[in-house]
């Protein structure tokens, strides 16, 4: 069977509805299948949901990490997939310091600068709106996407502006298992194009296409760290599946896409003032909710550089 004939079976012997999503019980594994759970002994975890998302106690991030420190926050991203510290009142300088201790940070020549290059300072307005409320990987169009993000609210609206994170493994876990055999070895295609060109000048995403062409990914990616098997297609920037026809591709896109809107995978932040949250972006997807206007957000956000996905 050739690939472009092997979803629309699958579809109609697991009873997938239109939406894409089933519905049911779910397996809600926070850990990889023999991994158990471990005490943190150099700050405090709260959960905010079953799978992913909990705010650290007891951490100043002004101060330089420990090797030990940053032994244990790094476990627990890698078991939450996004951390949340409350009440930094940190600088961008100390922001950036505490991004580096998981590696060098990158740039990205499509969004608004801070302090420096490092920096992408997001100031949305009723006259500035912002764009981020799509479901999302960031940068996923660089042949290796980000490690991860570190953002801090400098300003935030009095009501609304949350940002809700998806478990990409969860979704994965979730799929039915002929889905998944057949996601096996499948490619596809991501373009910055498409993530930028609702409010980027014509011109100057012609001016950056040779410096950043198509790239291809799995579209099951095999975690570095945990080795969890995530879903690693998003709208912002995922085209089409390598050798699909396109409307096969398309369709089978569309039913990966929306296994992020699942709630049961999801965690919702509400921001505070100087809160700063810290995601694995090579487990999740994330949603800017645009609810604020006409009031003023303002986030300042650093980029770790990350590894080719396998």
């Amino acid at each position: 069977m050739s690939v472009d004939q092997s979803f629309r079976p699958a579809l109609r012997r697991t009873r997938v509805p239109a939406g894409g999503i089933l519905e049911g019980p779910r397996v809600l594994r926070r850990l990889p299948e023999d991994a158990e759970p471990r005490p943190y002994h150099l700050f405090g975890v709260r959960p905010l949901g079953r799978v992913i998302g909990a705010e650290i106690e007891g951490v100043d991030l002004a101060r330089p990490l420990t090797p030990e420190l940053r032994e244990e926050l790094n476990r627990a991203l890698l078991e939450w997939k996004v951390i949340f510290f409350r009440d930094q009142d940190i600088t961008a300088e100390q922001q950036r310091a505490f991004a580096r201790h998981w590696g060098p940070l990158e740039t990205n020549p499509f969004l608004p600068k801070g302090d420096s290059d490092e920096v992408t300072r997001f100031t949305r307005t009723a006259a500035m709106p912002g764009f981020e409320n799509v479901w999302h990987v960031d940068v996923t169009f660089r042949p290796n996407p980000a490690l991860g993000s570190v953002l801090r609210l400098v300003r935030v609206p009095p009501v609304g502006g949350d940002t809700i994170w998806a478990d990409m493994a969860a979704a994965y876990d979730n799929l039915p298992a002929d889905v998944r055999r057949r996601l096996e070895g499948l490619r596809a295609v991501h373009d910055f194009v498409p993530g930028f060109e609702r409010f980027s000048d014509n011109d100057f995403l012609a001016s950056r296409q040779d410096e950043f062409p198509p790239v291809e990914h799995p579209v099951v990616r095999i975690h570095p760290e945990t080795g969890r098997r995530t879903l690693f297609v998003n709208q912002s920037f995922t085209t089409h599946i390598v050798g699909m026809d396109r409307d096969e591709s398309d369709e089978l896109l569309r039913y990966l896409f929306v296994q992020a809107h699942v709630p049961e995978f999801q965690v919702r932040f509400h921001w505070t003032e100087n809160a700063v949250a810290f995601w694995d972006n090579r487990a999740t997807q994330h949603y800017a909710v645009n609810d604020y206007a006409p009031e003023v957000r303002i986030a300042e956000r650093v980029a770790i550089a990350g590894d080719r996905p396998f």
